[in-house]
């Protein structure tokens, strides 16, 4: 197959670029001199190009040479070639999904490369899993500059077999400067980190945050031969972020090899100046929200009490500013609406964040968004953070909400204000909006009041990535609040400028950066009918150990897919459609004198077994599957609708018909 011109052109350069590297040249001219001294000495004969290649053939040069060339190999080569642990069932359950890398030699790249793990304490007396068996894997996901990677799941382990490598680009088109090869002062100033994120997947599919590190890349340019090997110390998170989880061997390398050599002093001179002026934000930043809570409580005593939250601990242990937890994200292609993005935030799973030992006291960890996007599940600060984010990016002017709701349980929701004065709350949690009509205590008795639909109680403050505001109304109740947030008789704003210092992009290099978002990798069809094969199964058994036979109905099975549509649409839309349809063709297919049953059901993750131990908590729905009668008749439908980051709402339902005997 022949190659465009360009494409020729490039794929020469990178040869080139490759036999520089490896010095081939020299080595070739070190053979054709000894050649030259062995064979052509006594007979003075002419030496041939066939002779030449013999010689380098003998000596393994185009074999080294060979084996170097396969920059881009594909993922089912490299699987075989390599000969890591055995294949366990994680494979076949994720599939890795490599694409090939096109390399522009006009870029420059850092090849970071995973060589294995080491000191993982916790996976001490693990054995080595047999083929096929299930185990806990290790996933390494990455993010750098707009750019995210996963690693493939290796099984949980003491020295876990990671052997990865991730080829970075410094300059995306979306960041500027993207046509320009970056040199090296130019990539001493980009203060991105690596950010780097250990996930822990058990058995049964759930997931678990084991370590979040920033890589400081920027030490390869002052390595010789811009290559340098670390072992990156990995922490653990919440209470455990002062804890060793384990090391693992980083080698960095950068292709291709800028012209100019920066010194190790000046890279070292220039990290520490960053990390002053970091510092130095920060110290100011403090001492002036140290100021703004003095004033704040010098207004009214009794706000000492209140739910105003300027710092959250993340995932490390480190106090931020919580206006730097949000920042405009724009899905892309991947969410169409607003009301879209609050659907996909709340089939993200809820986790609270946990705690060692009892005491039912609640641990604060607000994750970076990568962290939580990785895991797939969190609490609801992660959620109310995300919602607010999404909905800033759809141009809407949205709040996170720190308050209380029922029984004084803190809280975190969103809010929006429009520009007719409507204010909504969107919960995070479920997908739920209101709108809110405040009461006003000062109305005669007389006068009918709107009945509060939210769960919210109380609301100590409000803040998005550019204004954080402390409510100094008399009373703090949700549902006689004021959200008139331009008045500073009834919201104490703190400065823009101080938030900008802290929390606008770039002003700190110890800011987290914000991941895009990824689609889903989950193929819903498949998946559909997976769990609903798995259920099928799972109800046979069941009712086999309660002496009943099982007949399933497949077309009425099918009927029953609108009505799972249906209510998903309900759920991203608020807009309710087809019903009558649905009712229509089950009325066809329920002959005269039987009696039809039907009971859906919603989660948000793929375990067929956890979710059929949950339906038969309902007395509806075992009511169904356990059903008596003439002419039973069984089904079951199952849809699974994908959202960005493979998170997913899987509906299922359970249906039945039979003869009514009296």
């Amino acid at each position: 197959m022949a190659l465009p011109p360009e494409k020729a052109s490039e794929l020469k350069q990178i040869i080139r670029q490759q036999l520089t590297r490896m010095d081939v040249h020299g080595r070739i001219r070190e053979v054709l001199a000894e050649t030259i001294r062995e064979e052509l000495a006594p007979e003075h004969q002419q030496l041939s190009a066939e002779d030449l290649m013999k010689a380098l053939r003998r000596r393994g040069i185009i074999d080294d040479v060979m084996k170097e060339l396969t920059f881009v190999t594909d993922m089912n080569d490299r699987e075989m070639t390599s000969t890591p642990k055995p294949s366990t069932h994680f494979v076949d359950r994720q599939p890795p999904v490599l694409q090939k890398t096109n390399i522009d030699p006009t870029r420059r790249y850092l090849y970071l490369q995973v060589l294995g793990g080491k000191a993982f304490l916790e996976h001490l007396q693990e054995h080595e899993p047999f083929p096929g068996q299930i185990c806990s894997t290790f996933t390494l996901c990455l993010h750098f500059r707009n750019q995210r990677f996963r690693s493939k799941p290796v099984p949980c382990a003491c020295e876990p077999d990671f052997y990865d490598g991730f080829l970075l680009e410094i300059h995306k088109d979306s960041l500027g400067d993207g046509s320009k090869m970056v040199d090296s002062t130019t990539m001493l100033s980009i203060c991105d980190p690596v950010h780097m994120v250990l996930i822990k997947t058990d058995t049964f599919g759930e997931t678990t945050l084991v370590a979040s590190y920033f890589l400081e890349w920027r030490s390869v340019l002052g390595a010789e031969n811009r290559v340098t090997n670390v072992a990156v110390e990995l922490l653990g998170v919440g209470t455990e972020s002062k804890v060793s989880v384990g090391v693992l061997n980083i080698k960095l390398e950068m292709y291709p090899q800028p012209n100019k050599t920066l010194s190790q002093e000046i890279v070292n001179t220039q990290l520490a100046l960053e990390r002053q002026k970091t510092a130095e934000k920060e110290r100011l930043f403090l001492v002036y929200a140290k100021q703004w809570w003095r004033e704040y409580l010098q207004i009214r005593p009794s706000h000492n009490t209140r739910l105003v939250k300027i710092f959250a601990q993340d995932e490390n242990g480190i106090n931020r500013p919580v206006c730097s937890y949000v920042r405009p994200l724009r899905a892309g292609r991947l969410l169409d609406t607003p009301r879209q993005a609050a659907r996909f935030v709340n089939v993200l799973g809820y986790e609270r964040a946990p705690v060692i030992g009892g005491g039912g006291g609640k641990q604060e960890q607000w994750c970076t968004l990568l962290a939580f996007l990785c895991r797939n599940k969190g609490d609801c600060e992660d959620h109310a953070n995300l919602l607010c984010s999404l909905l800033l990016g759809y141009g809407l002017e949205a709040f996170v909400c720190v308050g209380t709701k029922a029984k004084g349980v803190p809280h975190t929701w969103v809010m929006t204000c429009g520009t007719d004065g409507t204010i909504t709350f969107w919960e995070s949690l479920t997908g739920h909006r209101y709108i809110h009509t405040p009461i006003n205590p000062d109305d005669p008795p007389l006068v009918e009041q709107p009945k509060p639909m939210y769960p919210y109680r109380t609301v100590g403050c409000v803040f998005n990535h550019q204004k954080f505001l402390g409510n100094c109304q008399p009373s703090d109740a949700v549902e006689v609040c004021v959200f008139d947030l331009h008045d500073e008789s009834k919201w104490k704003p703190m400065s823009g400028e101080a938030i900008k210092s802290v929390c606008s992009p770039g002003a700190t290099t110890s800011l987290p950066p914000f991941p895009p978002l990824c689609a889903s990798t989950i193929d819903a069809a498949v998946i559909s009918n997976e769990i609903e094969l798995q259920l099928r199964i799972l109800v046979s058994e069941h009712r086999k150990d309660l002496g009943l036979t099982t007949v399933w109905d497949d077309q009425l099975s099918y009927l029953l897919s609108p009505a799972l549509a249906a209510y998903e649409l309900e759920r991203a839309t608020s807009i309710s459609a087809g019903n009558e349809e649905f009712q229509d063709a089950i009325r066809r297919a329920v002959p005269d004198g039987h009696t039809f049953k039907g009971f859906p059901i919603h989660f948000v993750y793929r375990n067929a077994r956890r979710a059929f131990s949950t339906c038969l908590r309902s007395p509806f729905c075992e009511e169904i599957i356990c059903c008596r009668g003439d002419q039973v008749r069984l089904a079951v439908r199952v849809r699974v609708f994908t959202y960005p980051e493979s998170a997913c709402a899987v509906w299922i339902m359970f249906a039945c018909k039979y003869r009514s005997v009296l």
